[in-house]
């Protein structure tokens, strides 16, 4: 059970995140078929709406699952939400919104034609914030060894989609080394991300991250980074394949989320990376940060 007051929406139906709402018939549950985004409030305004909302009609189109709500609607549904949630929890801060669109019920079976209609569930919580400790030494990673991330040509890792199998059982073997995070090869033992967020290097001052191309989750922080903001700090950012071998070659590391923006990397199998006010991460996290206040003065519309 959640240790804190988590407020969900079921097809516009608001109750306690703890209570049943689905049919146990859900393809969601059954089967994974379902998908998902992930806003979160900077300053009481939604975050990145548009490039989030573009990426789950994307996972749709991928899955050939019809979304059943426009996004004026679920900005709506997010606002009820969210107020109730503030109602349960007057003091909240900024919060972690996730949306999950299944192909809906049906009779038991695969064939996506046995499934009525598309439904809905949004949860509100707290936005999670990385503990002080582990923000100034940085996260230890750690490779996963025994699995690789699944290939583009089987199961493309860019759709956002309710299956999590695969990050689910790289992190438990990274986690059984008492590393923070896992780093996922792909089939080539290419880099690719970390179980819920990109990496990224900082090498001569710039900094690389894997290329799409790699099999990765196409993430609104590094497409952000990429698209302006680091270059906003005047640092250049690129897209790089990258090895195992090349990590004593790189000065810093960071992973890239929606909730927790730029998260400094201390170590990953015993390569350490510096970490600090001083570091290109740190520039870049300020960047982002300077980012999100424009954001949120800019858009009032999509208070929240």
């Amino acid at each position: 059970m959640p240790t804190h007051y988590i407020q969900a929406n079921t097809n516009g139906r608001l109750h306690p995140a703890t209570d049943p709402s689905i049919s146990p018939l859900n393809r969601g549950f059954l089967y994974g078929d379902a998908i998902y985004e992930v806003w979160r409030t900077y300053h009481g305004i939604l975050f990145a709406w548009e490039e989030h909302w573009t990426r789950l009609r994307a996972s749709a189109r991928s899955l050939h699952l019809k979304l059943e709500i426009t996004p004026d609607q679920m900005l709506r549904e997010i606002r009820r939400t969210v107020a109730a949630y503030r109602s349960a929890v007057p003091d909240a801060g900024d919060l972690y919104i996730r949306l999950q669109v299944t192909r809906g019920a049906g009779a038991i079976g695969l064939d996506i034609a046995l499934a009525d209609k598309s439904d809905f569930v949004l949860l509100v919580q707290p936005c999670p914030e990385i503990p002080a400790d582990k923000a100034a030494a940085g996260l230890r990673l750690s490779t996963a060894m025994s699995l690789r991330r699944n290939p583009v040509e089987s199961l493309d890792p860019a759709w956002k989609t309710g299956n999590y199998l695969n990050n689910l059982m790289c992190l438990r073997e990274a986690r059984s080394r008492g590393a923070d995070e896992v780093v996922i090869l792909n089939l080539a033992g290419e880099i690719t991300e970390c179980a819920v967020s990109n990496i990224a290097f900082v090498r001569k001052g710039g900094f690389l991250t894997p290329p799409l191309s790699a099999g990765i989750l196409g993430g609104i922080t590094r497409l952000l980074l990429l698209n302006g903001i680091a270059a906003s700090a005047g640092i250049s950012g690129s897209e790089a394949s990258i090895g195992p071998k090349d990590l004593p070659s790189m000065e810093e590391c960071f992973l890239l989320s929606t909730t927790k923006d730029l998260v400094p990397v201390g170590e990953i199998d015993g390569v350490r990376f510096k970490v600090g006010p001083d570091t290109v991460t740190s520039r870049l996290k300020a960047a982002f940060a300077g980012a999100a206040r424009a954001y949120a003065s800019a858009h009032p519309e999509l208070a929240a």
